[in-house]
């Protein structure tokens, strides 16, 4: 069973809406325009437009480390891992201090199999005391281990994510993953109840914890936890997945 996003779609769906705020002490560059453009470009996954208006953006103001994650959050939505880790670098070059860039680093640098130096970036972030979200940087480290069956750091990192902010969901479910990995389905069970409790709106914990109550022989409540995932999300991927689940439950 696999209940967590992974790194890729992980590394997609980081928040691009975080480089605004910082955007108005910038000053006026020229670039603002391309790079808002980018963004909505990169957000409905039309990645050659999204690529073109960040290449513009950093044109008109090379030395904006925001513009600069923005081109390599579209290189990495390509997949163009080199390109993707030298546009992060210049970035983190620019601004030392805008700690979120080592979390896009190391994930594009474990999904381009230099999964040492990804997790030294993870790590990095997660040890900065200026890092606003080391949550996030846990989960990363946490997803790294569990990709590679290190279920012990794992859970780890996993918790420490959890210990950080219990509101966040992926934790929850990178968390739950390694417990169903280790055969340890009645702690996933607590776990999902938990963050479906925390975090309610959230549809992927419902099909998580359906998923889990399915396999434990909970069948009535797993069916209610599908159909509150279907309802949730009635015309997503996670909706999809769920009636899918709800369909191989016994009648």
């Amino acid at each position: 069973m696999r209940t967590s996003t992974s790194t890729f779609a992980a590394l997609v769906a980081l928040a691009l809406s975080a480089p605004a705020a910082p955007l108005l002490a910038q000053g006026t560059s020229g670039g603002e325009a391309f790079f808002s453009s980018g963004v909505m470009h990169l957000r409905a996954g039309r990645t050659a437009m999204a690529l073109d208006q960040f290449k513009r953006a950093v044109k008109a103001a090379p030395e904006n480390p925001y513009f600069r994650k923005g081109l390599g959050q579209a290189y990495a939505s390509g997949r163009q891992w080199k390109e993707a880790i030298k546009q992060f670098r210049k970035a983190l070059e620019i601004n030392p201090y805008y700690v979120d860039i080592r979390n896009d680093l190391g994930s594009v640098l474990v999904l381009a199999g230099k999964r040492d130096q990804g997790r030294d970036e993870f790590l990095m972030a997660y040890s900065d005391p200026t890092n606003p979200t080391p949550e996030v940087s846990a989960r990363n480290l946490g997803q790294a281990y569990l990709d590679e069956k290190n279920y012990t750091e794992a859970i780890n990192w996993f918790r420490t994510a959890l210990d950080r902010t219990d509101t966040y969901a992926d934790s929850y479910l990178g968390l739950a993953e390694a417990f169903v990995a280790t055969e340890r389905i009645e702690e996933a069970v607590v776990l999902l109840e938990s963050g479906v409790e925390k975090v309610p709106q959230d549809p992927v914990l419902h099909l998580a914890l359906g998923q889990v109550y399915h396999r434990a022989g909970r069948f009535t409540e797993a069916r209610s936890q599908l159909e509150d995932a279907m309802r949730k999300d009635p015309s997503g991927l996670v909706g999809q997945a769920a009636a899918d689940e709800l369909a191989r439950l016994p009648d």
